[in-house]
């Protein structure tokens, strides 16, 4: 790895997801990062600023543990993105989302939750999933539920987490490994 490359492992192998609980693996059993980590490694500015983001949204959103969970569910499920989904049923466990909670999620459906904010959110991602927009009425909703920091932040994680859906399927496979180098 380039120094570029080692600062950018070290932000990821080190920074926010590596500390507390490990609820999936960021390395494999040879050192490499899995999931959409190791390709970040790619661009290095591109990566750094991606991984940024990414760390931005999950600890340091005004978003409840649950709806962000929720929300990086329904776009795995959107983007059928299995590393994504596996991970973050994890730490969804862990804040609290019940095993029908995951189902639905896993199926791409709405679970049915009884908080009137969580349940805007999650009507709010999928409106995102659907259109990439919101109507008048919903972001008035929206807005009215979370806030307009929140929906700036639900729209940020929407866009980030199917980043990373992508970016899997070009640079992982599903699998979450790193492809065989090019010839």
């Amino acid at each position: 790895m380039s120094e570029e490359q080692a600062a950018v492992y070290r932000s990821i192998s080190g920074g926010p997801r590596a500390a507390g609980p490990q609820l999936f693996a960021l390395t494999d059993s040879e050192g490499r990062l899995r999931g959409p980590f190791n390709a970040m490694l790619l661009s290095p500015p591109v990566g750094a600023a991606l991984q940024t983001v990414g760390a931005a949204v999950r600890y340091r959103s005004s978003l409840s543990d649950r709806v962000r969970e929720m929300a990086v569910l329904l776009v795995a499920a959107h983007w059928a993105s299995t590393f994504e989904r596996e991970a973050h049923e994890a730490v969804g466990r862990a804040c609290g989302l019940a095993e029908e909670e995951l189902a639905s999620l896993r199926s791409g459906v709405l679970p049915d939750v009884t908080d009137p904010d969580e349940t805007t959110a999650l009507r709010t991602t999928a409106s995102l999933l659907r259109s990439g927009s919101l109507d008048d009425d919903e972001y008035r909703t929206a807005v009215s539920a979370i806030g307009e920091r929140g929906l700036f932040e639900l729209t940020t994680l929407v866009g980030y987490y199917s980043t990373l859906a992508l970016q899997l399927r070009v640079f992982a496979g599903e699998e979450g490994r790193p492809r065989p180098p090019a010839p």
